[in-house]
């Protein structure tokens, strides 16, 4: 396992979180910001919470690099 092994990991991991729809999938179980009280940030759920979070706001430069991933793929094999 090399080192753009992990990097493949680490962007599909980014990927999958980025892609979660908080309307259909987080707000029925309860894992939204609006539902986590002050004192629960500092817990796990408050941690994975902000997690998915931030990985929102990370679309645009998970695109570009899937993009160079795909590219990379094209043309290294």
């Amino acid at each position: 396992m090399g080192l753009w092994t992990l990097l493949e990991a680490f962007l599909l991991f980014a990927n999958s979180f980025a892609i979660l729809n908080e309307d259909r999938f987080l707000a029925p179980r309860g894992w939204t910001l609006i539902e986590i009280r002050r004192g629960e940030r500092n817990s796990l759920k408050g941690q994975i919470i902000g997690l998915i979070h931030a990985f929102h706001f990370l679309r645009l430069p998970l695109i570009i690099l899937n993009i160079i991933t795909i590219v990379v793929k094209l043309f290294s094999g």
